[in-house]
């Protein structure tokens, strides 16, 4: 015959080594052995009943109860008493209470010990990974240190010290690096995520904000707050560009970052593999800020179209090159750093243009407004790059031009006015063959250009509005006033009223 006590202390004897071992609580482990003699109960007795189990911590040994509750009428006698059936048992029962009615011991066996060492491995390994998830769940943007433990598909399984492990996607690794296992590796957490199998933490080597933890980590200045990273651009392993600013004009935010003889620039580098990092100086003033960007580049001349959100820079042909970077890479991380689209051009082609524009320009006025060679030239040396610009200029203006009286002037706006009011006209002819509904063209408030433009690609009414998106709006009318936000606006109005 079995000795149960014995089978009882080698059950507090197991949870004791593993509660010394993984270092969980003996009470949680107890608990869950508990939680396993309920199930055995209810197999025995039957699932109707509300079987608990209780485990003594001093010595293991096991009670098994049925527990009931005690109400006015019962409706479920398996698992609810009576109140006068209740204070038999219990002369102070009340409703609500709960009725602890003994139950025969369940010969466990030496099976016991098994199971509960099945449980308290069950419930051991629940607890890692849920003490795995807490332990990382906040340190989300972080930067974790570990060792490369195997390469899967390409992903990189990282050992964090043992406590966990960390996953780095295919697409999250810098492309020119060969990782080895054993190699000792740093990444950004992207993400923790609790599942089942454990916690998945999601790291990555090309997330820009690496690039910012790193600064923070080498300069004490960026961890204090003295200097701020306002931007960064990368091309993971190659090259990055960062914005940084200080408040306190006595402090020099690039020198901070660069370190002395440039050993703090170089030890993010050396972590990255050999990514080339630019410091760049953030100004408020955009000419300033992508005049930084794009240095050493030496600007000759720059115009900024803030409609359009678009920077023209020029530069001297021997620095083209060097502008616009091996693949474009320099004006394109300058693009991102700065948030404006910066095209490049060299003198020469500057020149062109303009010469060609200006051609274009004299030659569209000596057709539209019917005026001699000379005074269309006049017309474009002074500024003026549409028609529309002159149907809406002042008379002042126009009188301001050498050799252009009033008289002159007032016929050129009149002209003007008609040419525009005529290709208006033809243009809403247009629309109403092609069946645009008023209440678009209310809505839109554009050019009577644009409206066709966007009826010519199939949008005639607020419904066709709707299934468009902001980008595929700012392609087809690229020039107007309205900003990404504002047509955003106007695609969620049509789609609230379609």
């Amino acid at each position: 015959m079995i000795n149960v006590g014995n089978v009882n202390v080698e059950i507090l004897q197991i949870v004791e080594a593993v509660s010394r071992e993984k270092g969980i609580s003996k009470d949680h482990l107890i608990t869950a052995m508990e939680q396993a003699v309920q199930v055995a109960g209810r197999r025995k007795y039957g699932n109707e009943h509300n079987i608990r189990a209780e485990i003594s911590r001093k010595n293991g040994e096991i009670k098994l109860f049925r527990v009931l509750e005690v109400v006015e009428l019962p409706e479920n006698y398996f698992t609810q008493i009576s109140l006068a059936d209740a204070r038999e048992r219990k002369s102070d029962a009340k409703l609500g209470d709960e009725i602890y009615e003994s139950l025969p011991p369940i010969d466990l066996g030496r099976v016991a010990a098994q199971t509960a060492k099945q449980v308290i491995i069950q419930r051991v390994n629940e607890a890692e990974r849920e003490k795995q998830y807490q332990d990382f769940k906040d340190r989300k943007g972080e930067i974790l240190s570990g060792t490369v433990k195997r390469i899967e598909f390409g992903n990189v399984i990282v050992d964090l010290g043992g406590r966990a492990e960390a996953i780095i996607k295919k697409d999250q690794l810098i492309k020119t690096e060969n990782l080895k296992v054993n190699d000792r590796i740093k990444a950004y957490v992207q993400d923790v995520k609790f599942e089942p199998k454990g916690p998945q933490i999601f790291l990555s080597r090309v997330d820009d904000n690496m690039l910012a933890k790193l600064f923070e980590l080498e300069v004490p200045e960026i961890y204090d707050g003295i200097i701020e990273i306002k931007n960064i651009a990368r091309d993971p392993g190659s090259k990055a560009k960062i914005a940084v600013f200080a408040a306190d004009s006595s402090v020099d935010p690039i020198g901070s970052c660069v370190g002395i003889r440039g050993g703090r620039v170089r030890a993010i580098t050396n972590e990255l593999g050999g990514e080339k990092i630019d410091i760049i100086l953030w100004s408020k003033n955009i000419a300033q800020f992508v005049m930084n960007a794009m240095a050493p580049v030496e600007i000759s001349k720059i115009v900024i179209d803030e409609d359009r959100g678009r920077v023209e820079i020029v530069v001297p042909t021997e620095q083209l090159s060097v502008a616009i970077g091996r693949r474009g890479q320099n004006v394109r991380l300058a693009s991102r750093l700065t948030g404006w689209h910066i095209d490049v051009m060299t003198e020469e082609q500057e020149s062109k243009r303009r010469t060609d524009e200006f051609n274009s320009t004299t030659e569209l006025y000596m057709a539209a407004l019917d005026v001699e060679e000379v005074i269309a030239q006049l017309l474009s040396v002074e500024g003026f790059i549409s028609i529309e610009q002159i149907a809406a200029a002042d008379i002042n203006d126009l009188t301001a031009i050498d050799g252009f009286e009033e008289e002159l002037a007032s016929e050129l706006k009149k002209r003007a006015v008609d040419y525009i009011d005529g290709k208006n006209n033809e243009i809403i002819s247009k629309l109403e063959q092609l069946g645009v509904v008023q209440e678009l063209i209310d809505m839109l408030a554009l050019s009577p250009e644009h409206i066709l433009t966007l009826a010519e690609y199939g949008i005639k009414t607020i419904e066709d509005l709707a299934e468009m998106t902001v980008d595929e709006f700012k392609v087809l009318v690229p020039n107007t006033n309205l900003s990404h936000q504002d047509i955003g606006v106007l695609i969620k109005i049509a789609r609230e009223q379609s």
